[in-house]
């Protein structure tokens, strides 16, 4: 039987699929094992196959590519509209269906085995830092029941073992247990150095990654996980890019009166927060003749507060680096404020 769509709700174990006709009539459901899925679309004629952009979902879109299917993935964000009454699989499915024959519809692309490889170091980073903010904040929560306090910063954390050791008030078991935070902390310390070389040495060995660089405000880190993560192809403009990220403003717009909100924070999460990180460390030293502040930035600092403009900065970086990648060129540095 030749299908026009056929939608797939993915879980761990259990598949559930959904098929429609040319006049978008249900005539295919049921629940396929993991084991089965690949089987089962082995002997369907080419057709148009849509899943949930979730976990898993690209190695999926590569099987089925490779079988000669046509596949899209959707945001699930988009999807969730489309869901009739009671969540279960079927409606899940049904709703993947109907939100993927609306002509509009926007599809994640399929990440290769290369590209979701040479990520991970990143989200591995990702995570470390996470574990160490974790261990850290713990050991400072520790610290205050036994009356020792001390600044925030990781710069701060030996000071704050020795004060701990050298208390005498402070229990035997207690300062036990300080001490294996202590080495916690310094173990994932240890592993996020050795991480930080291997993403330097990438840098160094990436021209993409050492073009970016050039811009203030872009490190080697948010250079090479630009690099690494950003498919400048994927985007028809810079204003898609920084709009992807999450760094233009919500709108609410009705009866012909526009209503910009704060910045949607949608997108990737870490690459916004490099782009921000990056863009409070130029405005710190940002002055008139200073070679990392162009003339817009002086005079967007003199209206508005640092951290809106460390927003529009964001921006801004995000559309050169856009620009940089998708068109091969070196940054251009802007006329300097005087």
């Amino acid at each position: 039987m030749d299908y026009k769509r056929i939608a797939i709700d993915t879980s761990k174990h259990v598949f559930t699929i959904h098929g429609v006709d040319e006049q978008e009539r249900p005539i295919l459901r049921r629940e396929l094992r993991r084991a089965q899925v690949e089987e089962f679309f082995a002997k369907q004629a080419p057709t148009e196959v849509v899943l949930e952009a979730c976990g898993g979902s690209h190695h999926w879109g590569r099987v089925l590519s490779g079988l000669g299917h046509r596949v899209r993935l959707i945001p699930p964000q988009y999807v969730k509209p489309f869901v009739k009454r009671a969540k279960n699989d079927r409606n899940d499915a049904e709703a993947i269906s109907e939100a993927a024959s609306r002509p509009s519809m926007r599809a994640v692309p399929i990440k290769t085995v290369e590209q979701q490889a040479e990520a991970m170091i990143v989200k591995h980073r990702e995570m470390l830092v996470g574990q160490r903010t974790q261990a850290i904040n713990a050991l400072r929560g520790h610290a205050a029941e036994f009356g020792a306090v001390i600044a925030k910063g990781c710069q701060n954390v030996a000071a704050l073992l020795a004060a701990l050791a050298a208390d005498a008030a402070i229990p035997v078991a207690a300062r036990a247990m300080f001490v294996q935070i202590g080495q916690h902390i310094a173990d994932l310390d240890g592993r996020l150095d050795a991480l930080d070389r291997q993403l330097m040495a990438r840098h160094k060995a990436n021209p993409v990654s050492r073009r970016l660089a050039a811009i203030p405000g872009v490190g080697p880190i948010t250079a090479i996980t630009m690099a690494l993560m950003v498919d400048a192809g994927d985007f028809q403009s810079g204003r898609h890019f920084a709009a992807w990220l999450g760094l233009t403003p919500r709108e609410h717009s009705t009866g012909g009166k526009q209503r910009m909100g704060r910045i949607s924070k949608a997108g990737n999460e870490r690459l916004r927060q490099l782009l921000v990180v990056g863009a409070m460390a130029v405005i710190r030293y940002a002055r008139p003749g200073s070679k990392s502040a162009s003339a817009w930035l002086v005079q967007l600092l003199e209206r508005k507060p640092r951290k809106l403009a460390a927003v529009a900065l964001a921006n801004k970086m995000a559309r050169t680096i856009w620009a940089m990648m998708a068109r091969g060129e070196a940054y251009r540095r802007p006329p300097i404020a005087a």
